[in-house]
């Protein structure tokens, strides 16, 4: 088990968790004074409430969460968002509306989800050439259907 050290910042805020044991997320809930209307087509910056000190040498992946997405039209544009293990400030998760009109979000809606992850930090070689494989260059459908 990691730990991580969370910071309340906002009175309404919601302490993440996970709904079932098989989870790996933890669900992220819009903080808000008022509802807030996420127009069709438009970015919001949806505040949490909260911070993290996440370790060093792992970082949080902020996610859409299914339900919310495939049951409003609503997406996160940077999915997954990168939460560093150096940053203290406020989680802030940007909405877009995909939906048909605008939509009402409320203080307490589940919106996003949080997931913990190991990351390594790497050395890159700068080599003249690259060794060959199969596939080669081919992309973007290269290898069929």
């Amino acid at each position: 088990m990691i730990q991580v050290s969370i910071q309340i910042l906002n009175p309404k805020a919601t302490i993440p968790e996970r709904k079932t044991d098989g989870a790996a997320g933890y669900d992220l809930s819009a903080c808000l004074e008022a509802s807030v209307t996420l127009p069709v087509g438009e970015v919001v910056l949806v505040p949490t409430g909260l911070a993290f000190a996440i370790p060093m040498g792992f970082e949080g992946q902020v996610r859409p969460r299914s339900g919310f997405s495939t049951k409003n039209g609503i997406i996160m544009p940077n999915a997954p968002g990168t939460v560093d293990s150096d940053y203290r400030g406020e989680i802030f998760v940007p909405l877009l509306n995909l939906g048909k009109s605008d939509f009402l979000l409320e203080n307490g809606t589940r919106i996003a989800q949080l997931l913990i992850k190991r990351y390594e930090v790497i050395a890159f070689h700068v080599v003249p050439t690259l060794e060959n494989t199969d596939r080669g260059t081919g992309g973007f459908g290269s290898t069929g259907k």
